[in-house]
């Protein structure tokens, strides 16, 4: 059992950065790979981004790729994504997720585990 907790989101101006936390408690967190997607008013939820605890590759939705970094820091048990340039299109509820698979890291339904979402809103 994994439970999950962001934080850093809020209201922010084009262009800037913005840094997402997602601390996570329970057993083994090192070997659950982590996604981060997100949900604007009126779409579905999407991917934005996974790390797979396994080879510690990184994946990127194309509309963030270059711009968003996700990273972890097992002895912390936390798992970030730092989000830089941002524009108004990026305004969502962001999700931190975790699965116990490194494979199918896109796929929302691969994941067991959720957090509670973090607002992010990005004015031009």
């Amino acid at each position: 059992q994994v439970q999950l907790v962001e934080s850093g989101g809020g209201l922010v101006q084009a262009g800037v950065s913005l840094r997402l936390s997602c601390a996570a408690t329970g057993r083994a967190f090192s070997t659950y790979s982590v996604g981060w997607f997100r949900q604007a008013p009126g779409k579905e939820r999407e991917f934005v981004a996974a790390l797979n605890w396994r080879s510690s590759s990184t994946d990127y939705a194309d509309s963030v790729k270059g711009r968003f970094t996700i990273s972890r820091d097992n002895a912390k048990n936390t798992a970030d994504l730092q989000m830089n340039s941002l524009k108004p299109e990026d305004t969502a509820v962001y999700y931190c997720a975790a699965t116990s698979r490194n494979w199918g890291l896109r796929n929302r339904a691969e994941y067991a585990y959720w957090g509670q979402g973090t607002q992010v809103t990005v004015s031009s």
